[in-house]
Protein backbone atom coordinates (compact mmCIF):
# COMPACT_ATOMS: atom_id res chain seq x y z
CA UNK A 1 0.00 0.00 0.00
CA UNK A 2 2.78 2.26 0.59
CA UNK A 3 4.24 1.80 -2.64
CA UNK A 4 0.97 2.44 -4.62
CA UNK A 5 0.49 5.96 -2.39
CA UNK A 6 4.48 6.54 -3.24
CA UNK A 7 3.35 6.08 -6.74
CA UNK A 8 0.45 8.27 -7.01
CA UNK A 9 2.64 10.70 -5.04
CA UNK A 10 5.44 11.06 -7.58
CA UNK A 11 2.35 11.52 -10.56
CA UNK A 12 0.48 13.65 -9.00
CA UNK A 13 3.33 15.79 -8.39
CA UNK A 14 4.95 15.44 -11.60
CA UNK A 15 1.59 16.16 -13.16
CA UNK A 16 1.43 19.69 -11.28
CA UNK A 17 5.15 20.59 -12.07
CA UNK A 18 4.68 20.12 -15.86
CA UNK A 19 1.33 22.01 -15.94
CA UNK A 20 3.10 25.25 -14.69
CA UNK A 21 3.64 27.65 -16.86
CA UNK A 22 6.10 31.05 -16.91
CA UNK A 23 4.59 34.32 -17.49
CA UNK A 24 5.94 35.21 -20.71
CA UNK A 25 7.33 39.31 -20.90
CA UNK A 26 7.16 41.00 -24.13
CA UNK A 27 7.46 44.40 -22.52
CA UNK A 28 8.20 47.08 -24.93
CA UNK A 29 11.40 47.65 -23.24
CA UNK A 30 13.34 44.57 -23.70
CA UNK A 31 16.27 45.05 -25.63
CA UNK A 32 19.01 47.26 -25.84
CA UNK A 33 19.53 50.40 -25.92
CA UNK A 34 22.43 53.09 -26.18
CA UNK A 35 23.53 56.60 -26.10
CA UNK A 36 26.21 58.02 -28.04
CA UNK A 37 28.38 60.92 -27.44
CA UNK A 38 31.28 62.29 -29.50
CA UNK A 39 33.41 64.88 -28.10
CA UNK A 40 36.15 66.86 -29.53
CA UNK A 41 39.31 68.21 -28.03
CA UNK A 42 42.04 70.04 -29.93
CA UNK A 43 44.92 67.78 -28.23
CA UNK A 44 43.82 64.61 -28.90
CA UNK A 45 41.09 64.65 -32.03
CA UNK A 46 37.67 63.36 -31.20
CA UNK A 47 36.63 60.80 -28.65
CA UNK A 48 33.22 58.51 -28.68
CA UNK A 49 31.66 57.83 -25.53
CA UNK A 50 28.96 55.16 -25.06
CA UNK A 51 26.61 54.31 -23.03
CA UNK A 52 24.34 50.93 -22.91
CA UNK A 53 21.70 49.53 -21.10
CA UNK A 54 20.78 46.10 -22.05
CA UNK A 55 16.96 45.00 -20.46
CA UNK A 56 16.07 41.39 -19.90
CA UNK A 57 12.59 39.86 -19.97
CA UNK A 58 13.15 39.04 -16.12
CA UNK A 59 13.36 42.55 -14.96
CA UNK A 60 17.36 42.82 -14.75
CA UNK A 61 19.80 44.20 -17.03
CA UNK A 62 23.51 45.06 -17.97
CA UNK A 63 24.82 48.82 -17.89
CA UNK A 64 27.94 49.54 -19.83
CA UNK A 65 30.20 52.24 -20.64
CA UNK A 66 32.64 52.29 -23.15
CA UNK A 67 35.22 55.14 -24.31
CA UNK A 68 36.75 54.65 -27.75
CA UNK A 69 35.52 50.84 -27.59
CA UNK A 70 37.29 50.34 -24.22
CA UNK A 71 34.79 48.83 -21.78
CA UNK A 72 35.29 51.46 -18.44
CA UNK A 73 32.50 50.67 -16.05
CA UNK A 74 29.70 47.81 -16.25
CA UNK A 75 27.10 46.66 -13.65
CA UNK A 76 23.68 45.12 -13.21
CA UNK A 77 20.15 46.73 -12.64
CA UNK A 78 16.96 46.17 -11.77
CA UNK A 79 13.76 47.70 -13.62
CA UNK A 80 9.99 47.55 -12.97
CA UNK A 81 7.35 49.79 -14.81
CA UNK A 82 4.04 51.35 -13.44
CA UNK A 83 1.78 53.06 -16.28
CA UNK A 84 4.81 53.63 -19.17
CA UNK A 85 7.19 55.01 -16.34
CA UNK A 86 10.64 52.78 -16.11
CA UNK A 87 12.36 52.73 -13.15
CA UNK A 88 16.15 51.81 -13.14
CA UNK A 89 18.10 50.75 -10.02
CA UNK A 90 21.40 50.09 -10.39
CA UNK A 91 23.49 47.36 -8.26
CA UNK A 92 26.64 49.89 -8.25
CA UNK A 93 26.59 52.90 -5.70
CA UNK A 94 28.33 54.74 -8.16
CA UNK A 95 25.41 54.94 -10.77
CA UNK A 96 22.03 57.09 -9.68
CA UNK A 97 19.42 55.40 -10.19
CA UNK A 98 16.63 57.02 -13.39
CA UNK A 99 13.16 56.93 -14.05
CA UNK A 100 12.31 56.97 -17.86
CA UNK A 101 9.48 56.98 -20.05
CA UNK A 102 9.64 55.56 -23.66
CA UNK A 103 8.49 57.66 -26.92
CA UNK A 104 6.92 54.80 -29.55
CA UNK A 105 6.09 57.19 -32.15
CA UNK A 106 9.40 58.18 -32.74
CA UNK A 107 11.83 56.33 -34.85
CA UNK A 108 13.86 55.10 -33.80
CA UNK A 109 12.04 54.55 -30.39
CA UNK A 110 13.63 56.59 -27.37
CA UNK A 111 13.53 56.47 -23.47
CA UNK A 112 13.49 60.01 -22.52
CA UNK A 113 14.04 61.40 -19.12
CA UNK A 114 11.12 63.29 -16.69
CA UNK A 115 12.36 66.60 -17.94
CA UNK A 116 11.64 65.28 -22.01
CA UNK A 117 15.26 64.96 -22.80
CA UNK A 118 16.93 61.96 -24.84
CA UNK A 119 18.11 59.29 -22.38
CA UNK A 120 18.89 56.20 -24.76
CA UNK A 121 17.67 55.12 -28.23
CA UNK A 122 17.15 51.92 -29.41
CA UNK A 123 19.58 49.67 -31.17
Amino acid sequence: MKKLFSLLSIIAILAVSNCSEIPENNDPILGIWAKTEISTSTDKGSSTTREEWIFNDVYLGRYQSYSDSKLLFYTDFKWSEDNGIYTIIYGDPQVQDITVSMQKAEQPEILTLENGSVFATRE
